[in-house]
């Protein structure tokens, strides 16, 4: 199993779905990222530390799940397009049996996803960057089309996610997106190396969305679910709701 290549952010997502998957009465069922870390020959808490970023990571990925489960209510054989979606194990969790998933990924992930995870029906995959345009090529959204980018769109310049909405806007009229993004301060601070944890920091993240670009695209804040503990369960949702900070995002193209 090639992990050299695999990104660290693929791992680290993964781990921290996988420890509060394992914790009894936890926010998040994930049995195969539990599995996946379990066959995993990676030094995941000595990488990672013990999973405290657990509960924040499965609260993000709670907040995608909903909003998916949602479209699929609305469209149940639509199509999703899960753009960079590394070692994510959504399409699992919230599989209606009648939808249609696309997984657009660089070659390297797509390789790494086909031998670790099992080949599945009503599901495609391009080998391609979110940034390049063709993964838009014999899309419909007539029939119903959601495109997720989940933890990615903060790792790109801001002249390339500009290219990117433009031409979804362009080319994917009548479709839904749901992503996630920071607010320019915190761009700032992880483009200074000061965005870490005691035991890992994360690559940094050129792009931050301002206030005039989300009134721009038109995006509506998606509130997550609330957390345990005051810190998750009363005050991050407070910060949520009245200051800049990481949010999960829908629009409308």
């Amino acid at each position: 199993m090639k992990l050299a290549a695999v990104p660290e952010t693929a791992l680290w997502t993964l781990y921290h779905r996988a420890v509060e998957a394992r914790r009894p009465g936890g926010l998040l069922r994930d049995p195969y990222a539990v599995e996946l870390v379990e066959r995993m020959d990676y030094p995941f808490e000595e990488m990672f530390g013990r999973g405290q970023a657990g509960q924040l990571q499965a609260l993000r990925v709670l907040t995608f799940d909903r909003e998916v489960s949602r479209f699929l209510a609305a469209w149940p054989r639509g199509t999703v397009v899960a753009l960079g979606e590394g070692l994510e194990t959504q399409s699992w969790r919230i599989d209606n049996g009648a939808m249609q998933w696309v997984t657009v990924d660089l070659p390297e992930m797509i390789e790494l996803r086909s031998e670790l995870l099992p080949a599945r029906t009503r599901r495609r995959v391009v080998a391609a960057s979110a940034l390049d345009p063709a993964w838009m090529d014999g899309l419909d959204p007539a029939h119903g089309l959601l495109v997720t980018a989940q933890g990615l769109l903060m790792y790109f310049q801001p002249e390339q996610v500009a290219a990117f909405f433009a031409a979804a806007r362009a080319r994917l009229r009548g479709a839904t997106m749901v992503f996630d993004a920071i607010p320019p301060w915190i761009s700032r601070l992880s483009l200074e190396g000061k965005v870490k944890t005691r035991s890992y920091t994360p690559p940094p993240w050129p792009w931050g969305m301002s206030v005039d670009q989300k009134r721009e695209l038109g995006a509506r804040v998606i509130r997550p679910p609330r957390g345990r503990g005051l810190l998750l369960g009363v005050a991050l949702p407070l910060a949520h709701r009245f200051g800049p900070w990481p949010n999960v995002y829908r629009v409308s193209f």
